[in-house]
């Protein structure tokens, strides 16, 4: 059955391994014990009959934590559509600024700190060069990833550049003269690395942690770092839900996973190195484990954030609209969540409709009893629990 090649069944199998080898932190136990739980009788949920077979469905309610695979798709589909109504109706560039891996032991040893001065060096860049370039000021919302396709520790930022900008005079200029570039990669790419570098070794410096990474640093220096820009894309729209398969991921989904043994887990990823083709990997399952809770964020770090005339500050103190109807848009959007139920919500959105019957396809689904958390942690929860607490 695809239930038991899940996320939730290489943790019951393998986690306890994994807890008495690296003894994760706090933080991670949380993330493995909400994934665990997600959709099963320990969070409670509710009985649903059909009106039309007398179909009895249980539903089980979901852990919501962002590192699970199982609870990103409406909130995907939400974040989209809010977006859509806040953003400029012209062609937008994705870019992608990535770091090499010579910088890892920095991320691992603080990744709160070398998120925040990838974002911050992202942010100053695409700055500077609306002004150097274009004399504008310009926007982006950006999205922190922290993994590559075989689980690896690969953090980078895609980004969601608009090709407009607000000038001093206080009008709006179109930017992007070439075709499949917003501004030139390999400038980009120069100052960004400056910029990166120079704040980890201020932040490294004050923390007193600099002759440590000295040799990390400095091979850094020496590597060739690489913004990737794709061509500009037609619509606002398109782009936006284009971006948004970008935005409300986890490491691995659990449709990659092919297959669970005692030792082992095998999952699919797109190999880079050979023109992108999908290949199995295959990973023990306390190796599996230890890659995916290297991507599990620091508690309550912003993984999307917006900067410039896309940031609501700036946007504020400016005064700016991005569209002649855009509060009209703001009042059909608020007027749709209050008629709009959250199963109709979520159908209009993602095109499932979470209140038809599975099995006869034509009655609906109407809840009967709720049903209670379960007070006390289940078998699975219990033993890993207690190897932590060793």
């Amino acid at each position: 059955m695809r239930s038991n090649l899940e996320l939730a069944a290489i943790i019951k199998r393998f986690g306890q391994q994994y807890i008495e080898k690296y003894h994760p932190s706090p933080d991670k136990m949380k993330v493995l014990f909400d994934v665990l739980q997600c959709r099963t009788s320990v969070l409670g949920g509710h009985e649903e009959h059909c009106d039309s077979c007398s179909q009895v469905r249980y539903s089980y309610n979901s852990c919501g934590n962002r590192h699970c695979p199982k609870c990103l798709a409406s909130r995907q589909a939400l974040w989209v559509e809010k977006l859509m109504a806040q953003t400029l109706p012209v062609k937008h560039y994705h870019i992608i600024f990535t770091v090499p891996h010579q910088l890892n032991a920095i991320c691992l040893f603080n990744p709160s700190l070398y998120y925040k001065i990838l974002f911050a060096a992202v942010a100053h860049t695409l700055h500077s060069f609306g002004y150097t370039h274009y004399g504008v000021e310009s926007g982006a919302v950006c999205m922190l990833h922290t993994w590559g396709q075989n689980l690896s520790l690969h953090p980078h930022i895609h980004c969601l550049v608009p090709a407009a900008g607000y000038t001093l005079k206080g009008t709006w200029k179109p930017i992007g003269k070439y075709e499949h570039f917003l501004y030139p990669v390999q400038q980009l790419s120069d100052a960004f690395k400056g910029k990166c570098l120079d704040g980890l070794k201020r932040a490294l410096r004050k923390a007193d942690a600099l002759n440590g990474f000295h040799t990390h640093l400095q091979a850094a220096y020496k590597k060739k770092w690489v913004v990737h820009c794709e061509p500009s894309m037609a619509s606002a729209e398109h782009v936006i839900r284009y971006l948004g398969q970008y935005t409300h991921r986890v490491a691995i989904s659990n449709d990659r996973i092919l297959a669970i043994s005692d030792t082992h887990v095998t999952f699919m990823a797109k190999d880079y190195r050979d023109k992108a083709q999908k290949k199995p990997v295959s990973l023990t399952g306390v190796e599996f484990l230890h890659r995916f809770c290297q991507h599990i964020l620091p508690k309550r770090f912003v993984k999307i954030r917006r900067y410039g005339i896309y940031n609501h500050t700036t946007k504020r103190n400016l005064q700016l609209r991005f569209v002649p109807d855009e509060s009209e848009v703001e009042k059909k959007l608020s007027g749709k969540r209050e008629v709009e139920t959250t199963p109709e919500r979520i159908k209009r959105l993602t095109g499932f409709d979470i209140g038809k019957c599975p099995k006869c396809k034509d009655g609906r689904l109407h809840i009967v009893r709720e049903l209670p958390r379960i007070r006390s942690p289940g078998q699975h929860v219990g033993r890993l629990l207690a190897a932590f607490l060793q």
